[in-house]
């Protein structure tokens, strides 16, 4: 049995339904949705901070995470020297490592040019065409590692 509330004004409108057994919906008067009182306080970003994502270019994306080690450097260095600065090899992947958290228009040309975050390992990796399964092991001691920008120096 459903019971429903309706007026002119901006009061809510609950909806209960006796054969689920679930707990009564509250209905958002500006949305029309229903939404549960203890999802609303879980958004915490304001609504002009999530609309303004820097664009990703999701066909750059693709060709660029086809790019071998060598190829991907020089793109780096020609692009995005800062990158290529920070940019390590290893094995044939390469890892750019910041030490705090970036703003999102650095990610957002991070993932452009290719690279995903590594969260167990917090560096931004570029598979350079060799795609494996994670590994629990250290790569750097399995892989020679070096910085590119240091060797070209």
């Amino acid at each position: 049995m459903k019971t429903t509330t309706s007026s002119s004004t901006s009061a809510p409108t609950t909806t209960a339904s006796s054969r689920s057994g679930r707990r009564p919906q509250q209905q958002s008067p500006r949305q029309g949705l229903p939404s549960r009182p203890d999802h609303q306080l879980q958004h915490t970003e304001p609504e002009s901070e999530a609309a303004a994502l820097p664009p990703i270019d999701l066909g750059k994306r693709r060709l660029h995470r086809g790019f071998g080690t060598s190829q991907l450097l020089a793109l780096l260095q020609s692009k995005a020297p800062e990158f290529f600065e920070r940019a390590e090899v290893v094995g044939k992947w390469v890892w750019i490592e910041f030490a705090d958290k970036q703003p999102r228009e650095i990610t957002a040309q991070l993932a452009e040019f290719g690279f995903h975050w590594n969260n167990k390992r917090g560096v931004w990796q570029h598979p350079c065409g060799q795609v494996t399964p994670g590994t629990e092991s250290d790569p750097k001691q399995k892989y020679q590692a070096y910085f590119p920008a240091q060797v070209r120096a």
